[in-house]
């Protein structure tokens, strides 16, 4: 059968690395040898208008030939004149159902289905490109060429006669034999016919003839036929049958990466959907749901995203715990360059203490004793410390890390040492980095001759607000907070401290009384101050260090810490020179580490006689079982 193609060139060719990392090897296509398949504009499906006509494939040693056959649509007939002009020259495939293994730099392609050629602008691979125009190469040029079964076709340009008959020579008709110079017929030179080749084609014949130059010295190259050629030898022991090294193997260039009109559309419409919702996520769920499609598009998607860029330059944002209450208890206790703290009460409160009337001829009677009460604190090394390797300091640029580093250390330390001086630290006694009692003595923990531990009876609070027949009108809010505020002036009756206490208590116990509401649903307190007004406090601190805390007393019974009544001039802070906060720095040499240390020595009491209150819940029993 004798077909009328427009042009021929190559659909891809092997052993190159394609713009998208890939790289076809040979063989790859072979079961579409003979398979015609639709020619179209640029990978553009979702037009009928954008095919242009159909391609022939044929399988061959270096790649995947094709002749094109354009239709008689507008676009047909457009793409035809682009092609004649030299306009357009480069091919691309679109394949599918791919078969890869990893290799050095991508991927190698094995196996494929081709379902379209396309006439492209710029190819991804460099060997891909039309080598033949009809009306490039004159009159009666004819090629035989087996396609499919093995049966010959002879395939003539559109512009030959093909005498009318349309039929197919027999295989026993002579070939036409070349017109040679010796005949008298004109010819063109070497010269001549190697000038009308463009850049991309002189390129290749460049690499062909470099490739046969140094196969032909290699002893594993041999002949493939009668015509002397040269190929790889197909023999594991006699050679290498890939072509590992060409000039279009340029892996360290910059790589174009292109997606087609129609993969654009669907991308779009995919992204407007709420399943998908944003251009990202639809570029990501098409490049997931073509992993196994070949046209030369995108590897790695991620890549194409811009970079992340902060919003804030410089150091990170840290994320603490509550640290407004810290600095307050660190800038209101009472500082002393003693260090070793002794302290002395005359306690002169006795009924016996008192004046005596006297009465003439009767003996005067010496009043009673007052108790003397005294105690001594010793101080306590605190410290906190770390280490960064010498390599990420110098890396990082963008602002002082060792800065950075010794702010975190001495705010932790900072934080330690007032959660020590209001609650203690927590450990178990007999952990060996617990900051003990004896050194800095703990305001919710010191003994009930300077803190005044006083239970709040939610019960009976709910009691004599509720009485009978008024529990639809009283919340829990409004019971809890009068019960604290009951409590809280009660016991401010035994209270022996200086001026005025802060209260200090967690942020919720703040909001379950600011939520406190009346019968009529108005609330009772609508700001701190008013809060702090009632409970005859200076100040509200909250603590979220504070929630959850409970203490056993001597009796074995359990206490939930409330808050925390002191004013913290009465709270004495020793430290002589040379142990105020400290810092320090040393180098390893053998593990190249910058260690930072951060220390302090102190001791810290309460000085005067119930000078705190600390609000407590009696913890309820759980019974056995």
């Amino acid at each position: 059968m004798e077909l009328k193609y427009d042009f021929s060139g190559w659909a891809t060719r092997n052993d190159l690395v394609c713009a998208d990392g890939r790289t076809i090897r040979r063989d790859a296509f072979k079961h579409c040898d003979g398979m015609s398949v639709p020619i179209v504009w640029n990978h553009q499906h979702n037009d009928p208008a954008n095919i242009l006509g159909h391609a022939i494939l044929e399988n061959r040693q270096d790649g995947v030939y094709t002749y094109g056959f354009f239709n008689d649509t507008d676009s047909g007939k457009a793409a035809k004149q682009l092609v004649q002009h030299g306009d357009v020259q480069a091919l691309s495939i679109y394949a599918n159902g791919l078969k890869q293994q990893p290799n050095g730099h991508g991927r190698d392609v094995i196996h494929g289905d081709i379902r379209e050629v396309s006439l492209v602008v710029a190819g991804a691979n460099p060997g891909a490109f039309i080598d033949f125009v009809d009306l490039a190469h004159g009159d009666g040029a004819e090629q035989e060429v087996v396609i499919g079964t093995g049966e010959p076709i002879a395939l003539c340009h559109s512009g030959e006669d093909d005498g009318g008959s349309g039929s197919t020579p027999p295989k026993s008709a002579p070939k036409q034999e070349p017109k040679s110079a010796d005949k008298g017929e004109d010819r063109e030179t070497v010269e001549e016919v190697f000038d009308t080749l463009t850049d991309k084609q002189k390129t290749v014949v460049y690499a062909m003839i470099g490739q046969a130059l140094e196969e032909g010295g290699k002893p594993d190259a041999k002949p493939d036929g009668p015509d002397g050629t040269v190929q790889h030898s197909d023999n594991p022991e006699g050679g290498d049958n890939i072509m590992k090294h060409n000039v279009f193997d340029k892996p360290d260039e910059a790589q174009d990466f292109t997606l087609s009109h129609s993969a654009q559309m669907e991308i779009i419409a995919s992204a407007k959907t709420k399943s998908v919702g944003t251009f990202q996520g639809a570029l990501k769920l098409y490049a997931e749901q073509n992993s196994d499609t070949l046209k030369h598009g995108f590897e790695d998607i991620e890549a194409l995203f811009p970079e992340y860029k902060d919003l804030k330059t410089g150091a990170p944002e840290l994320i603490t715990r509550d640290q407004g209450w810290v600095g307050v208890v660190m800038s209101k206790v009472h500082k002393s360059p003693i260090s070793r703290i002794r302290t002395k009460n005359m306690d002169a409160r006795g009924d016996d203490i008192r004046a005596h009337g006297y009465q003439k001829g009767k003996r005067k009677t010496p009043s009673g004793n007052m108790k003397l009460m005294k105690r001594t604190t010793d101080p306590q090394t605190i410290y906190i410390r770390d280490s960064m390797h010498r390599d990420d300091i110098i890396d990082i640029t963008d602002f002082d890390v060792v800065e950075y580093q010794y702010g975190v250390m001495r705010m932790a330390l900072n934080e330690e040492i007032a959660i020590a001086i209001l609650i203690g630290d927590g450990r178990d006694e007999a952990d060996e980095q617990k900051i003990s009692e004896e050194h800095i003595r703990s305001v919710w923990n010191d003994d009930d001759l300077y803190t005044i531990h006083y239970d709040v009876d939610i019960e009976a609070a709910r009691k004599e607000i509720q009485g009978s027949g008024t529990e639809a009108n009283f919340g829990e809010n409004y019971i809890y907070a009068e019960a604290l505020i009951t409590a809280a002036l009660y016991s401010r009756e035994k209270y022996k401290g200086t001026g005025t206490p802060d209260l200090f208590c967690t942020p919720h116990l703040v909001n379950v009384m600011l939520l406190a509401r009346d019968m009529n649903g108005r609330r009772i307190y609508n700001s701190k101050a008013d809060l702090a007004a009632a409970l005859n406090v200076s100040n509200i601190y909250t603590a979220e260090q504070f929630e959850g805390l409970a203490r056993t007393d001597k009796e074995n019974i359990q206490h939930k810490l409330l808050g925390l009544f002191v004013n913290l001039a009465d709270y004495t802070v020793g430290s002589t020179k040379g142990g105020e906060i400290t810092r320090f720095n040393q180098f390893d040499i053998d593990f190249n580490q910058e260690k930072y240390l951060i220390e302090t020595r102190l001791s810290g009491a309460l000085t005067r006689l119930w000078s705190a209150i600390a609000l407590e819940e009696p913890v309820k029993p759980v019974a056995n079982g």
